[in-house]
């Protein structure tokens, strides 16, 4: 290596995200025509954290302009992506200071969600000013805390595949007199199920945050809510509908919830959450409410389809795509700027066409130490227009003599009865 060129490496963490190809292509090219080398570094903090210089090697790829043209429209990551937590990995953090030195990295350039924030934000302390970072926030869930609600790229694509899904589904569903349980990815927040919801105008959504921001959510409680709407839907006439739901619902199960559903132990990634990919939320409220009704003697079948992998890996929406491309041209330039308030390692936010650095510090939550994660607010005009358009029983229904009449007939229970079970829902 020229000892007078300086590097910049650059790896992906966390799950994919439509979009990750811009910024690998966007850093690459702004790079090299700053005389950067290029490192690309596969499968996110697996090698970098480990005490093999071998292996490390092996999966360090220099990058040209020729390797990455084009590649802005494609899906998935040229540099693949991993979930190693380096503060999990014994000595991970120290090793991957000694591998960047070995490499010559001057720069360097991680691209994730809050994971993989937390995991740069540590080694970045660990080496002390010797490398400087910049993060590119990636993720589908958009729940990054970027100001002014700016999204997270790959939120849009996966929104945009997500609403064409859902609306084949509804199509589907009004066809042939069915309902649908769509499961949509979301680890602490609802943003993209809800989004969906909006786009696609599905009969309704569940996100954890309406439950509030902490503690348990019981299975119990969101097969009421389902329950009550299928029951709303008959009482006006229609026999479908279509749920979405975000998966972060499964995350605030009881574990006694969830040992009973999944018939074993959760087993947990190296960030401490539960496999959400084991848990299957879709069949846990489809069997609990279909077996309501069975008890009722009543045959009712539903179908549950989980569209989260199929989102990850799509080819980005020209939106992400210009998106990312800014994304990379800054991160490149806020490494390379020597303007006094550009020396810390930061976040990298664009902001009405502007660089808009967020200080590593700045994003993490003081209660936790980790990233700051970004909830949907529930008392938002946003959330309010998504609730308005979405058919589940809500309070005025339980004043509503004839309505209320229909949906207590179909459980066999007086209206008295039926107000006492489910106030609680509108309460």
């Amino acid at each position: 290596m020229d000892s007078e060129q300086k590097a910049l490496g650059i790896l992906v963490g966390g799950g994919p995200a439509p979009g990750l190809n811009g910024v690998i292509a966007a850093v690459t090219i702004e790079a090299r025509r700053h005389n950067l080398k290029v490192y690309g570094i596969y499968d996110g903090y697996k090698w970098l954290v480990q005490n093999d210089e071998k292996k490390l090697y092996e999966h360090v790829r220099e990058l040209r302009i020729k390797d990455v043209s084009r590649i802005h429209f494609t899906g998935g990551s040229i540099l693949r992506t991993s979930r190693t937590n380096p503060v999990k990995v014994k000595n991970g953090v120290e090793n991957a200071v000694e591998n960047l030195k070995k490499l010559g990295v001057n720069y360097m350039v991680t691209t994730g969600g809050d994971d993989t924030a937390f995991g740069a934000s540590s080694i970045a302390a660990a080496t002390k000013g010797l490398v400087k970072f910049a993060h590119v926030p990636k993720t589908i869930d958009n729940d990054l805390p970027l100001p002014n609600d700016l999204p997270t790229f790959g939120y849009q694509t996966a929104r945009n595949l997500g609403a064409v899904l859902v609306k084949n589904m509804m199509e589907d569903s009004r066809t042939t007199g069915r309902w649908y349980i769509v499961v949509a990815m979301g680890r602490h927040t609802g943003h993209l199920a809800l989004g969906i919801t909006k786009s696609a105008g599905s009969t309704l959504a569940i996100i954890a945050e309406e439950f509030g921001n902490e503690g348990d959510i019981s299975v119990n409680q969101v097969a009421d809510i389902l329950e009550t709407a299928i029951l709303k839907r008959r009482a006006m006439g229609h026999d479908h509908g279509v749920l979405v739901i975000s998966e972060g619902v499964a995350e605030r199960f009881t574990e006694a919830d969830l040992f009973k559903a999944a018939g074993h132990r959760i087993e947990k990634d190296s960030y401490g959450h539960i496999q959400l990919a084991d848990v299957e939320l879709g069949k846990i409220i489809k069997r609990e409410v279909e077996q309501r009704f069975q008890d009722r003697g009543e045959k009712f079948r539903m179908v549950e389809i989980n569209i989260g992998y199929v989102l990850r890996c799509a080819d980005p929406i020209p939106f992400d795509q210009e998106y990312t491309r800014d994304l990379g041209y800054h991160a490149v330039h806020y490494l390379l700027s020597n303007r006094p308030q550009d020396q810390s390692n930061a976040m990298i936010c664009v902001e009405n066409g502007r660089l808009t650095p967020i200080k590593f510090e700045d994003i993490l939550d003081p209660k936790t130490g980790k990233t700051a994660i970004r909830f949907v607010d529930t008392e938002s005009d946003y959330y309010r227009v998504a609730r308005s358009y979405m058919v589940r029983l809500e309070k005025r229904d339980l004043e509503d003599k004839e309505l209320l009449k229909i949906m207590a007939q179909e459980l066999k229970m007086t209206p008295e009865a039926f107000v006492n079970r489910y106030r609680y829902l509108v309460e």
